[in-house]
């Protein structure tokens, strides 16, 4: 508290009875203290701002380390129960005391209170802050259910908690970067059994109440789980030197995995989130201030399908054999050694650098095709070899004698490109590969040249017989791969981005279903099979109008039948990729699976971020060869 000139005057006398041995110097301190709930009250900020205060409390997480430049401090002995008076925690801001305090200690804290972009702290210099030698009552971490409104969040803030209940992983993709990850609470009302977070428009009509209801509820479910720093593992080099957190080769934290506190976490609050803080500054994957243990995910093969065939779709991440060394003009996204890892820009290639991150790439496309083992498969993402003076099916012919080699048989072909190919394409198109020894391709590939695919990539259909089989067992495939949802001309057409859940381009992504279902229909008569599979990256969730354009025209979306999502964005579960049905074959369906071993993982185990991190996370097997999850269909197709 600021003192008043009566105050001043009751300070100077209380020095010299002092020093004359009057009082204890003890039991002066502790008529000089201000209770911690005192100042945080019971408000979103303290009524005591720009007030010097002095307290003495128990440290229960301090980081001398990792950018956070202070420490938790809570009254001692509290914890059992939640004071009235406000929380019994704050954050003390000391980037020159910190390393004077470890977890446990008794101190007393002399400073200035301050609200720092909503968290409550005390400012303190290093001559602020004394270890006292007396002991005290342990801090007892408060077991609750973590609340959902910030208003009730607010009364724990910065004290000692053990979470209760279940919780679940829901996004990952700041671990790579800021080390951190979002956790979510229990499991959805509204969609029972999701303990994910799920994409409001994979399961309600974008705008309407019921996405509405759901993001509303994700974003109370939804709480970070830090790592005791404020680090950018992108930035510097020195941050790049410290090993990500929670992560390692062989352990990973994926979405879906439940997630079980082991130890007591601070109630935080900083860049406009709420966090928990371990006790201390996590680093690697086998560090003590670790909190949580996560279950490791089983994904080795996808589930079983049944069936005697199976159909899949696979997004192989820009998958380019000529790759940025071979071309001029590129830039490149760089490892911490500055060495070039993928293409940036300033050239037609999208993926590898150079022959060595190719050669990592590969690996793991590789691995996870020959394990995905369908029948026939879908690509998208592939490169046009023809927009750099190549056959067009050079790349996916490098892929097919690739995936061969490591089979050790000869056991994949590729559905070779049509004499007529649109004059204009993009530099990454649709493909298909199959297993010559249980379907052989009838006629010649067709790919729909028609102007609705002009800002997207133009479809690939192929009829197929099964091997031994008669005209019965005959299906057509149609690879796609619509207009990303990205890049709002936020120019107030249709095609803009209406904040709705849908993103921008849905309108263009309608046309081409509409433009899809034309070319399936003249396809079927012309390929002597009304069993057709549309399958690839839709760019469109399960309830988004394109995907409804396809079901209306009677096509059954197989993969909305699984347990679990394709692809994560912005810590939202959902799916992008589908194989849908025409009803011929619908009925025909022995099981459907998303292999989730790219989405739910993280980032940083892509090639494209070796040698991003001291902490060499790489492995050249399945885990995060794409940003998409494979979709897997089986069918009981009889002669």
């Amino acid at each position: 508290m600021k003192k008043s000139a009566t105050a001043a005057f009751a300070t100077v006398t209380l020095a010299a009875a002092m020093a004359v041995g009057a009082i204890a110097p003890a039991s002066a301190a502790v008529d000089e203290t201000t209770s911690i709930e005192k100042i945080q009250g019971t408000g979103a900020a303290s009524r005591m701002v720009g007030e010097q205060v002095t307290i003495r409390a128990v440290v229960t997480g301090a980081y001398a380390e990792g950018g956070i430049r202070g420490f938790y401090v809570q009254g001692a002995g509290t914890g059992s129960e939640v004071s009235a008076e406000g929380s019994s925690g704050i954050f003390v801001y000391s980037p020159s005391g910190v390393a004077k305090v470890a977890v446990g200690d008794h101190v007393e804290v002399s400073g200035t209170v301050g609200e720092y972009f909503g968290l409550t702290q005390l400012s303190a210099s290093a001559s602020g802050i004394a270890v006292l030698t007396e002991p005290a009552d342990a801090v007892k971490p408060l077991a609750i259910d973590i609340p959902s409104s910030d208003t009730e969040r607010e009364r724990f803030e910065s004290m000692l908690v053990d979470p209760q209940g279940q919780w679940t992983v829901a996004d990952n993709y700041s671990l790579n970067q800021f080390g951190e990850m979002t956790l979510a609470e229990g499991s959805s009302k509204i969609l029972p059994g999701e303990r994910t977070l799920r994409q409001a428009t994979d399961a309600f009509a974008p705008g309407s109440a019921g996405a509405q209801a759901l993001e509303a509820e994700n974003q109370r479910r939804a709480l970070v789980l830090d790592d005791g720093a404020t680090l950018n593992f992108l930035g510097s080099n020195n941050n790049k030197s410290v090993p990500l957190p929670y992560l390692s080769a062989g352990h990973r934290v994926s979405v879906g995995a439940q997630a079980t506190f082991t130890g007591p976490v601070i109630m935080d609050y900083r860049y406009e989130l709420w966090r928990l803080q371990p006790q201390g500054q996590v680093t690697g994957a086998e560090d003590a201030d670790i909190p949580a243990v996560f279950a490791q995910t089983t994904a080795e093969e996808p589930a079983e399908v049944g069936g005697n065939l199976s159909v899949g779709s696979f997004n192989v991440l820009n998958y380019f054999t000529t790759t940025g060394s071979q071309l001029s003009g590129c830039t490149y996204y760089t490892d911490r050694a500055g060495q070039p890892v993928t293409v940036r820009g300033g050239c037609d290639a999208r993926g590898a650098a150079n022959e060595e991150n190719l050669q990592r790439q590969q690996a793991k496309i590789v691995s996870a095709l020959n394990t995905f083992d369908a029948d026939v498969v879908v690509l998208e993402e592939i490169e046009n070899s023809a927009r750099f003076g190549l056959d067009r099916d050079h790349a996916l012919g490098t892929l097919v004698e690739e995936l061969n080699r490591a089979a050790g048989k000869q056991q994949w072909k590729f559905v070779p490109s049509p004499v007529a190919v649109p004059a204009d394409e993009d530099v990454i198109r649709t493909a298909m590969i199959y297993k010559n020894i249980e379907v052989k391709p009838i006629d010649e590939s067709v790919i729909l040249d028609d102007a609705a695919f002009d800002n997207a990539r133009d479809p690939l259909a192929q009829a197929f017989q099964r091997v031994g089989g008669n005209a019965q067992t005959r299906f057509l495939v149609v690879a796609n791969h619509f207009k990303s949802k990205g890049s709002d001309p936020k120019d107030g057409s249709a095609n803009a981005d209406r904040g709705d859940g849908a993103g921008a381009w849905n309108a263009a992504r309608v046309e081409q279903a509409k433009a899809l279902v034309g070319f399936a229909e003249g396809l079927k008569k012309e390929r002597n099979t009304n069993k057709v599979l549309l399958a690839g990256d839709f760019n469109a969730y399960s309830a988004e109008e394109p995907i409804q354009v396809l079901a209306g025209a009677g096509y059954v979306d197989l993969g909305a039948a699984a347990d679990t999502r394709s692809y994560l964005f912005g810590g939202r579960t959902g799916s992008l990729d589908h194989i849908l049905a025409s009803r011929e074959v619908a009925q025909q369906v022995t099981g459907q699976d998303i292999w989730n071993i790219n989405a739910t993982e993280s980032v940083a185990y892509e090639y494209s971020r070796y040698n991003y991190n001291v902490a060499q996370l790489f492995s050249p097997d399945q885990f995060r060869s794409s940003d998409h999850d494979p979709v897997l269909v089986g069918l009981e197709l009889n002669k």
